[in-house]
């Protein structure tokens, strides 16, 4: 038998046994995006240096700005941490963030982004699991800065009722917040420059709001916005819950707040990446 002939022969048999067997079922949108979030998470098993900016910073900050602040702003160190803390939380967050943007914003430069797209899965999943690993991320870095705050003398009055439910309006804004950073990932030509644009964003946002100071030491034009801030509205939340309060119309604006980030950035994210 020639060649060719075989050739031929293995050809037929691959396609009879191709067209025998039904096509495995498409995953689900839910499926990718657990999967490519699982991908995420990969990543920083392999590069566990990512972590840093989850374990190292936070204690950084808590520890600098309670100890640095705390005497001048309230007298004690121990008696600005109850107010600083679920702040410092929020700022942190928002803070890591960022590196969503850079992670995606790499992958097109190594041209992943490329495979990703000829996978017969739901067109969104990539991103989003982007952000479902990096929500990860922001639970270590919460669970750190609260472990850091009990040790120096942070006692929640809502107890771990209210810290979870701070927690989670916490991970719900960081998540929608997060598709600002995908859609700088996807216009911007290099990492360095998502970064930078990242943090002229993120900087004037976290500190002009509630996060260090009550609002109403600030003048009354700086009031005006930064009441109306929704890392305010935030920081509000995440302070009261932990206390035991009901903040329940801060609660509403950040998650009106969050849908309309998603909306917006997530709808501005989908057409860059499916034109790119």
């Amino acid at each position: 038998m020639s060649t060719d002939s075989m050739s031929t022969t293995a050809d037929q048999e691959l396609a009879a046994l191709l067209v025998a067997h039904d096509r495995p079922p498409r995953p689900s949108g839910l499926t990718a995006s657990l999967v490519f979030g699982r991908r995420t998470l990969l990543k920083i098993r392999h590069v566990p240096e990512q972590l840093f900016d989850v374990t190292a910073f936070p204690i950084m900050m808590v520890l600098m700005y309670t100890y640095l602040f705390g005497g001048a702003l309230a007298g004690s160190a121990s008696e600005y941490i109850q107010f600083l803390l679920p702040g410092i939380l929020v700022l942190s967050v928002m803070m890591v963030t960022m590196y969503t943007g850079v992670a995606v914003n790499t992958d097109i430069e190594k041209g992943v982004f490329d495979r990703f797209r000829t996978l017969p899965v739901w067109r969104p999943a990539p991103m989003v699991g982007y952000l479902l690993g990096d929500v990860v991320r922001y639970v270590i870095a919460s669970a750190v800065m609260l472990g850091v705050g009990l040790l120096i003398g942070y006692r929640p009055q809502g107890g771990a009722g209210g810290v979870a439910a701070g927690v989670t309006v916490l991970l719900v804004f960081a998540f929608a917040f997060s598709w600002i950073w995908t859609m700088l990932g996807l216009m911007l030509r290099s990492e360095k420059s998502v970064m930078g644009v990242s943090m002229m964003v993120v900087f004037p946002l976290t500190f002009l709001s509630n996060v260090f100071v009550d609002p109403g030491t600030m003048p009354g034009w700086l009031q005006a916005f930064v009441n109306n801030s929704p890392v305010t509205h935030l920081s509000t939340s995440v302070r009261e819950l932990m206390a035991g309060g009901r903040p329940a119309s801060d609660i509403c604006w950040t998650l009106g707040w969050s849908g309309a980030l998603v909306i917006v950035f997530g709808t501005a994210t989908m057409r860059l990446y499916n034109r790119r």
